[in-house]
């Protein structure tokens, strides 16, 4: 039996729609699980009588905010740190690049600060998106989705569609592993150079793009490969040379940081102490399930480096993020939203789920997301802590 004109049309239509639909999975894939998780927002905050405009720009966020509007010299003194103190300096303890970014897209577009925020954590989010289902493919075949899914999905994940600095940092730390793994240096180098303006754990993504660049000269004498690991550290050394100008200071931010926030790297002695007790006589729900949050990072790191089918770039990130996270002091119910962007812990989840069934993988990916859905619209609204 001939197809007919129209159905041949059709069937061509179809064919030329798949590249497309292909190129368009990520961000549509990153975008419909962040709904859910804003929608799960929504719910919570309306039950808690809160305004979800004024949650997504919290804490950490309004500093943000303002800085734009700002700068760092005119941030209103109403704006203090853990212990209350407002002095010339106490805004420094946060990075640069991404109030400096929403400032130009605010001057571009005309918009606030605020709507500014949520426009470059959008496209941010998506850039990310992109990066982890290239990765994704490159180690699991058919999971790139699927690890798209579990990083915009995990608990409190809804700081990439904050006015927090999670989504711009992923997308720079991604790209970066990218172009390591495909030994694009100087493209590495400044995708390392942005992460490095944007938040002080940078300094894992800049380790990983050094040392990569330094093993790489043993095989390949390319120019780029020396620009590339030259270009890296510069971002993070940049700011932190900028506050040690304006402080007087050589390690004027981390004074910054100890005195206005007690966070300093105290090797994991807090995280420890907190967790035995948790352990051993936790009464509260949300205290236990941090922990787990924070073992598990921890079991899923080992997973990837003793699997062998993780390259190394990767492991040593998820592993620096974890350690950097769990080995310092400051507030405990911080650490999940400070794990969002090792994305590469993930790895293991869709590695195991990449050959099961379409609904053995529907179903345990929509419990995940559901829960970190669930996990970071509790967290802002009746849990109350900082993130």
């Amino acid at each position: 039996m001939e197809l007919g004109h129209s159905g041949q049309v059709m069937i061509t239509q179809l064919r030329l729609s798949r590249p497309v639909v292909a190129a368009l999975a990520p961000a549509a894939v990153y975008l419909a699980v962040r709904l859910t998780g804003l929608l799960m927002l929504a719910v919570f905050a309306e039950f808690h009588d809160e305004k979800l405009t004024d949650i997504l720009r919290a804490w950490d966020g309004n500093w943000y905010l303002t800085i734009a509007e700002n700068g760092y010299e005119r941030v209103p003194k109403e704006f203090v740190d853990a212990f209350g103190n407002h002095t010339t300096h106490t805004a420094m303890a946060f990075f640069p690049g991404f109030p400096f970014i929403l400032r130009a897209v605010a001057a571009a577009t005309g918009t606030s600060q605020f709507a500014a925020a949520l426009i470059v954590n959008v496209v941010a989010g998506i850039a990310a998106a992109y990066a982890i289902a290239r990765i994704g493919r490159r180690l699991t075949g058919g999971g790139g989705l699927l690890l798209v899914a579990l990083w915009a999905g995990a608990p409190m994940a809804i700081t990439l569609s904050m006015t927090y600095t999670e989504a711009l940092f992923t997308a720079f730390a991604a790209w970066a592993l990218v172009s390591v793994l495909e030994r694009h240096w100087v493209e590495a180098g400044c995708y390392a150079v942005g992460a490095g303006l944007i938040r002080p754990t940078a300094t894992v993504i800049v380790g990983v793009v050094c040392l990569a660049a330094l093993l790489a000269l043993r095989t390949e004498r390319r120019w780029e490969v020396v620009v590339g690991g030259l270009l890296a550290p510069l971002g993070l050394v940049g700011y932190w040379g900028y506050v040690a100008a304006q402080t007087g200071k050589l390690g004027g931010w981390w004074q910054i940081q100890r005195e206005g926030w007690n966070s300093q790297f105290d090797w994991g002695v807090s995280s420890f102490s907190f967790a035995t007790r948790i352990l051993a006589d936790g009464q509260v729900v949300m205290d236990l399930l941090i922990v787990l949050i924070l073992l598990g990072a921890v079991a899923l790191t080992a997973v990837s480096a003793l699997s062998g089918r993780v390259p190394w770039p990767l492991v040593l990130y998820g592993a620096g993020i974890v350690a950097v996270t769990i080995g310092s002091d400051g507030m405990m119910a911080s650490k999940p939203r400070m794990l969002v962007p090792a994305f590469v812990l993930l790895i293991p989840i869709a590695v195991a789920l990449a050959g099961r069934s379409r609904v053995t993988k529907l179903a345990w990916t929509t419990t995940f997301v559901l829960f970190g859905s669930w996990f970071s619209a509790y967290s802002l609204t009746a849990w109350h802590y900082t993130i």
